[in-house]
């Protein structure tokens, strides 16, 4: 690391960082190199303060950036990130003899993303990509400004996208790191580049000119420069076959590459990820996390434990950050998709959050929020104050995997806004709002809506029955088939909805008939369709029938009926609910033969009561003991699938919708319900295990053993994690003999399972009453319904608009409190004045911003 002199800074507090190595009584700890080579003599070291790494960046492109192949109550309010401590204090170092203390067996986690938001937290004002038009790996952001170096090194503004600067490398050369220098004054952050590349050179870059200003020939030999941080003015910087580190301030107080002492150390080779935290340097090979504490003299001891942390129920360590709200915890990413955090007291893992399937290319931090770049594309951002964490957000920030996420610090004081900047294997950098405004806006005025609404509950009764190709007139041959909808609608407390979701209303295990109907020439389709067409007009009929007999104390309108290859969804409603009912819309996912045929797939029905938006989905998902992974695929694509127009009118989004969702996918809407033969299977048991552990009554051993709850339990990226179901008290509803209660005893003697269930997603405003299944014989699976309570809500807008006014005023309060924050941050912690001089910059800045500002403005 070479550790440049900072510019001139006004007086601050002394804070000796630099304790005693070799406290009485303790083992001095071998170093890995003895005595530092040292290239001009030491100076009394600078006092300083917590530490910021500005370039992590792997540039190893084709190994890292591979493409990937309950009661009802209000909803829970949405916090803006916690503001950031006035001041942060630094950790008190372990002394260097210590032994890295593993601690106690560290217990998996995974996060709750049962609310999380989809929307794209774009910023508002400025340009919100630019394309680099060149591969790019690296970046850097000051402010307005964003670098960007590879082949070539390039300078854009965040306002307006105007390209400021544009270097080549040179032939055979690239930028592998790239920072940008620190000013004299914090006015004068934000004019220079400094440029490491592939051949062991560093440049600087002057921004205005467009020209190379100096530069530090074979700084490292001829090894490829890596990584560049900054600590305050000083810097530090990487190779990636000979890591070294150097720096230290000259007399001048001016940082220049080419004067200035130094001092290098050597580390071991495999380098995955390193950061600086406070005055030490955290360095990852692979799943090994190793702790130096380099210093320009070099009369410290270089390492700081003896044996390195790691963790081994974890990938390697590629990314890491710090979060200002928690400063005793350091965070890393690893590839196998995991997050551990360690604390920087004791050196203790603290934590290992099991946070997604895909690999973590970058970590930052932006208040108590986590932000994750993934292998896939896609940008996630945790709530790490709540236990367990919860996914505030995600979503797909570019087509390729994210290469870098940086929480701009200096945004505040220069933009007067809190940005953080991504950059996408697709050499796209985008701008995202790191204070998440619409995000805090639509969960504050979710918990409002108390204020300005009317609720009302509403009783709801689904039935979900595989009906094996049976018809109404099937039922007739059994007193209690018979009698099988009788009972359940006379049992159902004159339900306001009731939702029929049958599977397999024709006979799909004749794969004869299924082949047919897929290939032969549409032409040829009519007499085929209208055989389907009766069926579902036969059950349509034979329901209407029932309600007609069995509820006559209540009328009920036909709402709508949707089929699909066996699939049948029929919703009635009550008379006096019909006109309250709006924006009717159905649609089908199919997911047979590569998503080409209906024989598997769901059918998904929303509409609106008064202001409130209910979405009803019938699946019937890919069989098979061994099928579950390709479960998991059709679940995924039903909820991932586009199936109703888009609602273009942002405040009925808001009222409405949940997620930052427009109403184009199922969980955009505030009340789910998911049913169907799932075809979820019991695990590792035999047939006679399962049908002895049903008999004696030991369901609770099977659940243990179900695919669904398993993988609940132990997928973070399960999306019917999202989903309740109330606990099961009842037998396996498949397969049984038809027509008797004996599970299946034909030559494949599939074991039982629980296949027919209802999930629901209603964030506090659903309550399942009961679950259960009905004893009808006619099919191989058993019929399951449950009752529910729904509430329901009715807007009045003048009040609504109150309460919007308020939340926008609240808004403002707080984001000038955060701003407040973070400015203060980036003075003391990154540029590295005093607290007098940062709170005179602040109220400055302040006071000028007010002069600019019109006449009426000013008085206002």
């Amino acid at each position: 690391m070479m550790m440049m002199a900072p510019p001139p800074r006004p007086p601050r507090p002394g804070v000796n960082t630099n304790l005693d190595p070799n406290p009485p009584g303790s083992i001095s700890q071998k170093r890995i190199v003895s005595t530092p080579t040292q290239y001009q003599p030491s100076i009394p070291s600078r006092t300083h303060v917590r530490s910021m790494t500005v370039d992590r960046t792997s540039n190893r492109v084709p190994n890292e950036f591979r493409a990937p192949p309950a009661p009802v109550s209000a909803p829970t309010h949405d916090r803006i990130p916690e503001r950031i401590p006035e001041r942060i204090p630094e950790a008190v170092p372990v002394p260097s003899s210590r032994i890295a203390n593993p601690g106690p067996t560290v217990m998996m986690a995974y996060p709750d993303a049962t609310n999380t938001n989809r929307s794209k937290p774009y910023i508002s004002k400025g340009v919100h990509e630019i394309y680099t038009k060149y591969d790019t790996r690296m970046l850097d952001v000051c402010g307005e400004l964003v670098c960007t170096t590879g082949g070539f090194t390039r300078v854009w503004s965040l306002l307006d996208g105007e390209l400021l600067m544009s270097l080549s490398m040179g032939e055979g050369q690239k930028g592998t790191a790239v920072v940008f220098k620190p000013g004299a004054h914090v006015d004068d952050e934000g004019t220079k580049v400094w440029i490491g590349n592939n051949v062991g050179e560093l440049l600087e870059a002057d921004i205005g000119t467009q020209r190379i200003t100096d530069s530090l020939p074979n700084a490292h030999g001829r090894y490829e420069i890596i990584r560049i941080y900054r600590h305050l003015t000083k810097y530090g910087h990487w190779t990636k076959a000979e890591p070294s580190m150097s720096g230290g301030p000259d007399e001048s107080h001016t940082p220049t590459l080419s004067s200035g002492p130094s001092q290098s150390f050597r580390v071991p080779r495999g380098h995955t990820f390193s950061m600086v935290v406070g005055d030490e340097l955290w360095y990852a090979t692979g799943k090994d996390i190793r702790i130096f504490k380099p210093t320009v003299d070099g009369k410290t001891q270089f390492q700081v434990l003896l044996r390195a942390l790691s963790q081994p129920d974890t990938g390697e360590v590629i990314s890491g950050t710090l979060l200002a709200s928690d400063p005793d915890s350091v965070y890393f990413g690893h590839s196998d998709g995991k997050v551990s955090v360690y604390s920087r007291k004791d050196y203790t893992c603290q934590c290992i959050m099991n946070v997604s399937q895909y690999k973590i290319n970058s970590l930052a931090a932006a208040g108590s929020y986590l932000w994750a770049g993934y292998n896939n594309g896609k940008v996630a951002v945790y709530d790490v104050t709540q236990t367990p964490w919860t996914v505030k957000k995600e979503w797909s920030a570019h087509e390729n995997p994210v290469i870098k996420l940086i929480a701009d610090r200096s945004s505040s004081y220069k933009l007067d806004r809190y940005q953080v900047v991504s950059l996408g294997a697709d050499n796209m950098v985008r701008t995202w709002d790191a204070l998440l405004q619409e995000d805090w806006l639509e969960g504050e005025m979710k918990r409002k809506d108390v204020e300005y609404c009317e609720f009302q509950n509403l009783k709801v009764l689904i039935m979900t029955w595989n009906a094996g190709a049976s018809t109404p007139h099937s039922l007739r041959y059994s007193e209690s088939d018979a009698h099988f909808f009788r009972d359940l609608l006379q049992s159902a407390d004159s339900p306001d909805i009731i939702i029929f979701g049958f599977q397999e209303l024709v006979d799909l295990e004749d794969k004869t008939a299924t082949a047919k109907r897929f290939l032969k020439p549409k032409k040829k389709e009519g007499s085929d369709q209208e055989r389907m067409s009766h069926q579902y007009r036969d059950w349509r009929d034979f329901l209407i029938r029932n309600l007609d007999d069995y509820m006559q104390g209540d009328l009920y309108h036909l709402l709508h009926t949707a089929p699909l290859v066996g699939l049948f969804t029929c919703i009635f409603v009550k008379a006096d609910l019909r006109g309250r009912i709006s924006n009717l819309s159905s649609n089908e996912v199919k997911r047979g033969l590569g998503g080409l045929h209906g024989n598997k797939g769901a059918i998904v029905v929303r509409f609106l009561v008064d202001d409130t938006s209910l979405c009803f989905i019938n699946c019937h998902l890919a069989a098979g003991q061994s099928g579950a992974n390709q479960r998991h695929n059709d679940v995924a694509a039903i909820l991932d699938a586009n199936v109703f127009p888009s609602e273009r009118d942002p405040a009925v989004r808001i009222d409405s919708y949940v997620g930052g969702g427009d109403g184009t996918m199922i969980l955009d809407h505030e009340l789910c319900v998911l049913n169907g033969d799932l075809n979820y299977r019991i695990d590792t048991m035999s047939r006679d295990t399962v049908v002895t552990a049903v008999k004696q009554g030991n369901l609770i051993k099977l659940l243990e053993r179900d695919q669904l709850l398993v993988a609940k339990r132990r997928n973070p990226g399960f999306r019917l994690r999202a989903f309740d179901e109330l606990p099961i008290t009842f037998a396996p509803t498949y397969k049984y003999d038809v027509g008797t209660d004996n599970y299946d005893s034909s030559e494949k003697k599939r074991s039982p399972a629980w296949c027919d269930r209802l999930l629901y997603r209603g964030r506090g405003r659903i309550e399942q009453l009961d679950y259960k299944r009905h004893e009808v014989r006619v099919s191989d699976h058993r019929p399951v319904s449950g009752r529910f309570r729904f509430l329901v809500k009715r807007i009045d807008p003048t009040r609504r608009a109150k309460a919007w006014m308020e939340c926008h005023q609240l808004w403002e309060d707080l984001r000038a409190k955060e701003a407040h924050a973070e400015k203060y941050y980036y003075l003391t912690q990154v540029i590295g004045y005093d607290d007098a001089t940062s709170e005179r910059l602040i109220k400055e800045q302040a006071s000028r911003k007010q002069m600019n500002r019109s006449p009426g403005r000013r008085q206002a």
